[in-house]
């Protein structure tokens, strides 16, 4: 399935294509505080339908993954790093409006002790 999504003002923009049952809630000091539910996919699955200078990006710790989020409105829709198969995308599925997300499955992630 493809679902639209984006930050809170629009200034990210973006599609992804992916089945979306299971998603993560991770511990680490980033998404505790963020309060995201994460879904994985290879990024070539995600297309932006904004321009990348829009993005801001940080990273922190071992700098493996780019938490891209907007500048404008702060709200993190996304995030690009190395998996096993790949360049990946953490997508944030609370950014995807027609997600359900009383129908997710959520699986706890222990990013903390990571």
């Amino acid at each position: 399935m493809i679902y639209s999504g984006s930050c809170h003002c629009g200034a990210i923009a973006f599609e992804v294509e992916a089945e979306i049952a299971e998603v993560m809630d991770c511990n680490c000091s980033m998404c505790r505080r963020r309060g995201g539910l994460l879904t994985f996919v290879p990024r070539d699955k995600l297309a932006l339908k904004t321009p990348a200078s829009a993005l801001s990006t940080y990273e922190f710790n071992k700098h493996a993954i780019k938490h891209h989020f907007c500048g404008i409105c702060g709200i993190a829709p996304f995030g690009e790093g190395e998996g096993k198969d790949g360049p990946t995308a953490a997508v944030n599925v609370r950014c995807l409006p027609d997600v359900d997300l009383e129908a997710l499955t959520i699986t706890k992630f222990d990013g903390k002790r990571f």
